[in-house]
């Protein structure tokens, strides 16, 4: 048996021993359905657009002032999501979840492909395109709604005239305090922590597995740059596709 089958099956003997499995997943694992992450080698904030770095262009205050800016990037990188589908890593947490082996997902990525897999219990910390709301009056709206308006590269507003904007979390924005306390609690009790595709830059979300360590259970990292959290990891893997194919071979039931 060679050595990456040996650690390969301690992962599973993890996954059956835990009492509590919870995933923590970063825009790596979405790059296995087509989709660009944002730091990688070929990541989309290497690539200005329209001469604005794209992390300005993700900030609050430039979608207040120049929201064609927003919509006009997001045109490809948000409201093409039915192009995408779920890959491994989305299917196999699906599948440990509905097994129970898995209690939650929380993921920095706002693709919903983890609900499309046919995940129940996944907490988007970066907020979700799936529902927008006028900032003037609070009206909500559906993706459905807003997605034909901006691949027809319209602004979208409200009939009371104020500016849509998705509920997913800009850069000047704080995420949600409820949503990152329950993170930080369930994190903190997990015995058995997925890290998956994340570089584990961005704060405070980057933060979140230090919990499951301070409270004594094992973190797992799965991704193809190293982390800050490297060291603190019972387990290292570089390929999430490897990985996956290896946990979907098993009958988890």
């Amino acid at each position: 048996m060679g050595k990456r089958v040996i650690m390969y099956e301690e992962l599973k003997r993890l996954l059956r021993e835990s009492e509590h499995t919870v995933a923590f997943t970063g825009a790596g694992i979405s790059t296995l359905s087509g989709i660009r992450d944002f730091r990688g080698k070929n990541g989309v904030y290497l690539e200005p657009w329209h001469g604005k770095p794209v992390e300005e262009i993700l900030s609050l205050d430039c979608f207040l002032a120049e929201p064609q800016l927003f919509y006009g990037w997001a045109k490809e990188f948000i409201y093409r999501l039915d192009d995408f589908h779920p890959a491994a890593v989305h299917r196999v947490l699906a599948r440990l979840e509905e097994a129970g082996r898995l209690d939650s997902v929380y993921t920095q990525n706002i693709d919903l492909l983890h609900r499309k897999a046919g995940s129940r219990r996944v907490f988007e910390l970066h907020g979700s395109p799936a529902q927008h709301h006028c900032l003037r009056c609070s009206r909500m709206f559906s993706y459905r709604e807003i997605a034909p308006l901006v691949l027809d590269d319209r602004i979208p507003r409200c009939e009371c005239g104020g500016l849509i904007k998705p509920d997913i979390v800009f850069y000047g924005e704080n995420l949600d305090e409820a949503l990152l306390d329950r993170a930080f609690a369930e994190l903190g009790r997990a015995r058995l922590l997925l890290v998956l595709g994340s570089s584990l830059t961005v704060q405070p979300a980057a933060s979140l597995p230090l919990a499951t360590c301070r409270g004594g259970g094992k973190i797992v990292i799965v991704n193809a740059q190293p982390t800050p959290l490297d060291r603190y990891a019972a387990l290292r893997y570089d390929d999430l596709q490897a990985v996956f194919d290896a946990l979907a071979a098993e009958a988890w039931e």
